[in-house]
């Protein structure tokens, strides 16, 4: 699709967003508020005492889980990252945070009542988890492997940044990940417009970005890139020139992120400072969106769908499928590391963003965590809801065993019936959809399952419409 079409196709795109906003389902300010990968918000879940968060759960009942394990290292720090990092390349420090992770590991197989860890999929992430000396690299995989079952692994992710694949030592460190058993490379490339690289602050150039993912390919890693759009320094037309070159760029996914200002986490990161001083450096609201939906028309032409929210690829079986377990199939899994987080079937676990909190409850033998949730039944219910149909679908025979409840049974079933008339959802006998329009606006459609206590703007921040969700939620 050329570019005249591209807009005119987005610009209907925009009426919908102008007009969801005077039914006050999108803030006033038409800034973007992630939803739909967990529920409630990161940003709600207060402190909870140590013995309280693993009080009555059980392993589920075939044993597997799903791990994540963070690393907060990188060489610099980007513009758009809301994540609590080190930047300076300490190898004593990356050896100490090591030792602690074998450490984590040992507590969370006491706690769980296990010997190993039976695991169904991985993702290493971060931060930059190759951000490591070949020998810090091997030494963490090993502890891996001693600690944990792989023999039914289907997929083990790691996270990357383009600089570490490349030359001598990314080609060392791409061996090490391959002769592991990793088998699945997310490449953080970000863009491929050097101006917009060098605004971000990003550790690469487009040049090494495309040889990092030759380096993968070559290896036979599957391999997915990740790009930004609504970043500081892109334009209509910049966005239409990069997407031109991405589908050149023969991979198996391929994922964009929609730039968050407020930070997703605790942490605040710079963007929303720069934001205040260069407000005319930011791409409008408006035309983020229209940048969203020439991503799905261009794509489309060469053959590259959604098939997973904010995931195109050209085959489905290429998507991940820690996203996949942990939002749709509502699968329990754990996290390790500075940050990370643990979801699980009826309650959520978030670890320290504090390294000497991190470090000191490991010396005590304590898992590293301050802050979580136990899901009541009126949370449980909204987060199936919430988790598969921002991300893919809700299937009713899998919403009853999550939920213990049948979906037209509860109170948030007239809600459904009723964004139904706006185009947003649709249903069949076994499953509850959004729309292509609504799947559009999927954080926004997803965000009016929320209890008012976690809506993440304040009621005035919306109009007063058939759709603001405190109205939908009294």
């Amino acid at each position: 699709m050329d570019y005249g079409n591209l807009i005119k196709s987005a610009n209907i795109r925009v009426k919908e967003f102008h007009e969801l906003q005077k039914l006050g389902a999108i803030c006033k300010s038409g800034e973007f508020i992630p939803a739909g990968i967990h529920y409630p918000p990161i940003t709600k879940y207060p402190d909870i005492e140590y013995n309280e968060m693993f009080k009555g759960y059980s392993m589920p009942a075939d044993n597997f889980l799903d791990l994540y394990v963070h690393f907060p290292f990188c060489s610099k720090r980007c513009l758009f990252c809301h994540y609590p990092s080190l930047y300076e390349n300490n190898k004593a420090e990356k050896d100490n945070y090591i030792d602690a992770l074998e450490k984590e590991f040992n507590i969370y197989k006491k706690v769980l009542g296990i010997d190993r860890i039976k695991l169904r999929v991985v993702l290493i992430g971060g931060g930059t988890p190759t951000d490591l000396t070949a020998l810090q690299l091997k030494r963490f995989l090993e502890i891996f492997h001693r600690n944990c079952d792989t023999s039914k692994l289907r997929q083990f992710n790691y996270d990357v940044s383009p600089h570490t694949l490349i030359g001598k030592d990314g080609v060392e460190r791409l061996k090490i990940l391959k002769d592991y058993g990793v088998n699945r490379l997310t490449i953080g490339v970000q863009s491929m417009n050097e101006k917009v690289l060098k605004l971000m602050n990003r550790s690469h150039t487009k040049k090494e970005a495309l040889q990092s993912i030759e380096n993968s390919m070559n290896m036979g890693f599957q391999t997915n890139i990740e790009f930004i759009y609504g970043h500081p320094g892109q334009t209509l037309e910049s966005w239409y020139n990069e997407l031109k070159e991405i589908v050149k760029i023969n991979c198996h996914e391929y994922q964009f992120y929609r730039l968050k200002i407020e930070a997703y986490g605790d942490q605040q990161g710079t963007i929303r400072q720069y934001k205040e001083y260069h407000p005319d450096m930011m791409p409008s609201a408006e035309d983020t969106i229209r940048m969203k939906q020439m991503v799905i028309d261009y794509l489309a032409d060469f053959g590259i769908y959604e098939n997973l929210r904010r995931v195109f690829t050209r085959d489905k079986k290429y998507i991940s499928l820690y996203a996949f377990n942990q939002c749709c199939r509502q699968l329990d899994q754990i996290g390790l590391g500075l940050t990370a987080f643990s979801s699980l079937r009826d309650r959520f676990v978030l670890n320290t963003q504090s390294f000497r909190q991190y470090y000191s409850r490991i010396k005590k033998g304590m898992l590293p965590y301050n802050r979580g949730y136990v899901r009541n039944n009126d949370a449980q219910q909204r987060w199936a809801i919430i988790l598969p149909l921002k991300n893919y679908f809700i299937k009713k025979s899998r919403y009853k065993e999550v939920s213990g409840m049948k979906i037209e049974n509860t109170k948030f079933y007239p809600l459904i019936q009723q964004l139904k008339n706006y185009d947003l959802i649709k249903e069949d006998k076994e499953t509850i959809k959004l729309t292509k329009k609504g799947a559009f606006f999927s954080d926004e459609v997803v965000g009016l399952f929320y209890s008012p206590e976690f809506i993440q703007k304040e009621i005035t921040e919306y109009n007063n419409g058939l759709l603001n969700p405190y109205k939908l939620n009294k």
